[in-house]
């Protein structure tokens, strides 16, 4: 076992009906493909959705991969859903059963990667206050450690979801800066759904909710590497799992129309969605509905990244849902009688539209990679903002050696963004070994209208895009309803946690 991970650790060893929750399973006799696992859904009542998240290493085996030991919540590879209804309130503890933290510091760089097992919460795409005990990404939900002077085991989170929240498909986890990457590369994420007008189409609603949580794990011996060098992650093969399942089998009758809420909760990967023989009829993006179904080949998701596609199985057979190269799941359709299910066609998503008027100022960032700037270090690549609001330059900003320059700075407002304004702004990707930065904006959501320089003709509610190399996204956002602090950063993870990150404020 890894020593970093700490002598005393508190890894939980899980009583055989425990493990037997989503896809961490007692090994089995037969290799027969997992069966579609559905996480546990919590679902709120009178208003309030209460429940605890806890955090703890879990050992178990994950079937067709082997045994693992994880920072996990619950105790399950994926989550609990969080299903709400705008105006509700998420009233969720936390408590932190991880080990204490090896290196309680960041060693003087809070841009190296550090404090694997401090959490929080983030909760991905909502339209939510980003201050106190709501929303915010800058507390920290420390181990359990009198020696250092932490008490605490018990953190609580309290989130008030607007009343005139859109209804649609959001993801939740950890988001303390330096631990990011590691934390989701080992199954720490969980969906969240916020009802709403969608869910009462009538072709909709008559479709069985399917909530598809693809996560990239990183397991070498069946742990995931405390990234201390560079390529600690990069250097070990993703394992894909759907719902925390390695490789399930959905079935679905012949003419079923099933709604597949699609989430990309990789730290990584850029997921090409694809089921061979069927076209996906989209209906949401990140959680915005849309005005009318989009018949795709497939869907593309960038990391963090959400879609939601209607699916209506085709002739009796098994079909691979794959994401480029790599096989997610099987869908086995079997014999149905009567005549297919309904498609819906007219939605009730928001018009893709922000009128160039409003525009009242305009901002251009890159997201820019130094490779190799600190030769010698054990992370001697430098992930940077650049552009409008960068953290102060060099005399020489051309100088890749200046730790400062580009990279985030807890201590420095970026960019001040004041309620009822709405900006323009032109994110680049200039990288030259990076195929796709993921841009996300935490608490508003924003239009996509150009990419590449060409207006799209039909803009797009989003709250995560990626960047290709050498590219360019064009987006029009207004800021709405919460002051304080909050973030926009690279969604590959480990590039937000050496600092491809920025700090916003939100004012009046």
């Amino acid at each position: 076992m890894d020593s970093s991970r700490g002598i005393g650790r508190r890894a939980v060893l899980l009583s055989a009906p425990a493990l037997m929750t989503g896809a961490l399973r007692a090994p089995r006799a037969s290799a027969a493909a997992a069966p579609f696992d559905r996480p546990a859904l919590i679902r709120s009542a009178n208003g309030v959705l209460s429940t605890t998240l806890r955090v703890a290493f879990t050992r178990g085996t994950l079937a067709g991969v082997g045994d693992v030991d994880l920072r996990l919540y619950n105790g399950s590879m994926n989550g609990p859903t969080l299903r709400v209804r705008p105006g509700d309130l998420l009233d969720i503890e936390h408590i932190n059963d991880l080990p204490p933290n090896p290196d309680q510091v960041s060693h003087g760089d809070h841009n190296v990667p550090h404090g694997f097992n401090t959490v929080n919460l983030h909760t991905h795409g909502l339209h939510v206050s980003p201050s106190g005990d709501a929303d915010n990404v800058f507390r920290e939900f420390t181990p359990y450690d009198p020696a250092n002077g932490l008490t605490v085991r018990s953190y609580r989170s309290r989130i008030e979801i607007p009343a005139d929240h859109p209804g649609g498909t959001f993801w939740y986890h950890s988001h303390v800066h330096g631990s990011t990457a590691v934390q989701l590369a080992g199954g720490l994420l969980g969906a969240l759904v916020v009802e709403g007008e969608i869910d009462r189409v009538p072709e909709i609603a008559a479709a069985s909710d399917v909530v598809m949580c693809i996560g990239e794990l990183k397991l070498s011996d069946g742990q995931v590497p405390e990234l201390r060098a560079e390529n600690d992650l990069n250097r070990v093969a993703s394992t894909f799992v759907v719902n925390g399942a390695y490789r399930p089998v959905i079935r679905l009758r012949e003419g079923e129309v099933q709604r597949w809420r699609l989430i990309n909760g990789s730290a990584f990967t850029v997921l090409p969605v694809r089921v061979e023989g069927h076209a996906l009829h989209q209906i949401a993006v990140d959680g915005v509905a849309l005005t009318r179904t989009v018949e795709r080949d497939g869907v593309t998701l960038s990391m963090g990244n959400r879609s939601d596609v209607m699916i209506r199985a085709q002739s009796p057979g098994d079909y691979r849902i794959t994401a480029g190269g790599v096989l997610l799941a099987t869908m086995t359709v079997t014999p149905g009688s009567g005549a297919p299910m309904e498609l819906p066609t007219d939605l009730p998503g928001p018009a893709p539209y922000i009128d160039p008027r409003e525009v009242t100022r305009r901002r251009s960032l890159t997201f820019h990679s130094d490779m190799n700037a600190f030769p010698g270090k054990p992370f001697p690549h430098a992930f940077r903002i650049t552009g409008d609001g960068a953290t102060p330059p060099t005399r020489d900003p051309a100088d890749p050696t200046d730790p400062a320059y580009g990279r985030f700075d807890p201590a420095r407002v970026n960019h001040t963004l004041r309620l009822g304004e709405t900006e323009e702004w032109t994110i680049r990707n200039d990288s030259r070994t990076h195929p796709n930065h993921s841009f996300h904006l935490h608490t508003n959501r924003f239009l996509v209208t150009a990419v590449d320089g060409s207006p799209l003709d039909t803009p797009v509610w989003q709250d995560t895009i990626g960047v290709r190399r050498g590219g360019s996204v064009t987006l029009r956002v207004r800021f709405t309803d919460f002051t304080g602090l909050a973030l926009i950063h690279c969604h590959e993870l480990q590039h937000e946690d050496q600092g491809m990150m920025q700090l916003v404020e939100y004012v009046e």
